[in-house]
């Protein structure tokens, strides 16, 4: 199922992804640095959701209490709460 997140404190407007079950596919990232997000998305792609949300969870930009990793990984989670809720 495709999923459209709006990240909050951080560069990019827009997070896009797809979950076929628990599996991470098809990241896009609106704005930010884009080869980073390039990488990030890349990097993610065919991870669990677990797996995701273990690595990049909590990790901060600067003095930001959040990055366009832990924004991803807290979009992933609010994915999984819509998913399980079906």
């Amino acid at each position: 199922m495709k999923y459209d997140f709006s990240p909050k404190g951080v560069c990019p407007t827009k997070l896009e992804f797809e979950l076929d079950g628990n599996i991470v596919k098809n990241v896009h990232f609106k704005g930010g640095c884009s080869g980073n997000l390039k990488a990030l998305a890349a990097l993610t792609e065919g991870m669990t959701v677990d797996q995701v949300k273990e690595r990049l969870l909590g990790i901060t930009c600067g003095s930001k209490k959040t990055s366009c990793s832990d924004q991803f990984a807290q979009a992933l989670m609010e994915a999984q709460k819509k998913e399980q809720a079906k």
